[in-house]
């Protein structure tokens, strides 16, 4: 049996920190060291409660420097030296993040978005040749049975296929979301990045490198556009707003509508997403983590989307556009 690895976690008190902690669990390992400037991290206590708690980035970064140190100097002997870090801070800050991890010689295990631009992405390639480390991010959509039967089904089809796709993801937020890091643009990247990023790499991994993309409306509840990509033309439709949720859902006492079209078929993929970082971490472990190279065309997609000036309602853009106030 292999020994557990040591883990710690940027980001203890974010809303997806519990999923990694249960998949270092899951994956036999040990999470070490947690840091959050927000206290309110008593979710530990049901995966880790022996785990070091830090508040200030500072003291941690000093903490990981010591068990790096320490398993030099005992050359292995009762090695506690950090071998990955899981980061799942906001959006702005997983650069920065991903560096500090690196700096300490251990693996980066990064929520998306990655990075939030594209030559920031280039930069950290550079920093794991210099230190030998990786940088793996969750993009679990690809792992989710659905989507890699999709997947096999288009590289098994007729090569020049052009496929034409709808896809729809309303998931209502309240007001305290614009008030938070997540409605601010300069640190969350937007809607498009925050909400839209893992349908976007999905979409480009199945069909193919984008040859246009065009924005239809964009705000800080809504963004709509069309992806011509090497075999699908895609429109899509984010929204942040409870009344655009069809009413059929809003009757059934559901909050989130996800929606994806292909040709005229709906392709279900609502659920199965209760263990995918559990997956995703399993397939890091054994050498098959997505890595900055994976995550850049979706960087690249959603860049361009908050940096476009929006063209209205015309051409090729989503029919739910006719149905809603805007």
């Amino acid at each position: 049996m292999n020994k557990p690895l040591n883990f710690a976690i940027i980001g203890a008190a974010g809303y997806i920190a519990p999923r990694h902690m249960k998949a270092i669990k899951e994956t036999g390992n040990i999470l070490s060291a947690a840091l959050d400037p927000y206290d309110g991290v008593g979710i530990m206590d049901s995966y880790f409660p022996n785990a070091d708690f830090f508040i200030e980035p500072e003291r941690f970064d000093r903490h990981l420097d010591k068990l790096r140190r320490n398993a030099l100097l005992n050359s292995g002997n009762g090695n506690k030296k950090i071998d990955y870090v899981s980061i799942c801070s906001p959006n702005y800050m997983h650069d920065s993040h991903i560096r500090l991890v690196l700096r300490n010689q251990a693996h980066a295990i990064c929520e998306k978005p990655i990075v939030l631009n594209p030559w920031n992405a280039e930069a950290l390639k550079e920093l794991e040749k210099e230190t030998g480390k990786h940088v793996f991010t969750i993009l679990q959509l690809r792992l989710h049975p659905v989507i890699a039967e999709l997947k096999k089904k288009i590289e098994e089809g007729p090569k020049n296929k052009i496929y034409n796709l709808d896809l729809t993801y309303i998931t209502s937020r309240g007001n305290w979301y614009y008030r938070s890091w997540k409605g601010n643009i300069e640190k969350s990247g937007g809607i498009a990045t925050n909400i839209g990023v893992h349908f976007f790499d999905m979409l480009a991994w199945i069909f193919g490198e984008v040859k246009e993309n065009k924005v239809h409306i964009l705000a800080a509840d809504r963004a709509a556009g069309y992806l011509q990509c090497e075999n699908a033309r895609i429109r899509w439709f984010l929204s942040l707003n409870y009344d655009d949720i069809p009413s059929a859902i809003i009757a059934a006492g559901k909050r989130t509508y996800r929606s994806l079209v292909m040709d005229g078929t709906e392709i279900e993929f609502s659920e199965g997403f209760t263990d995918l970082h559990t997956v995703s971490y399993k397939h890091i472990l054994e050498g098959n983590g997505f890595g900055l190279d994976d995550s850049k065309p979706a960087i690249e997609i959603v860049y361009h989307i908050r940096n476009s000036t929006p063209i209205g309602i015309t051409g090729e853009y989503h029919p739910i556009l006719k149905l809603i106030t805007l």
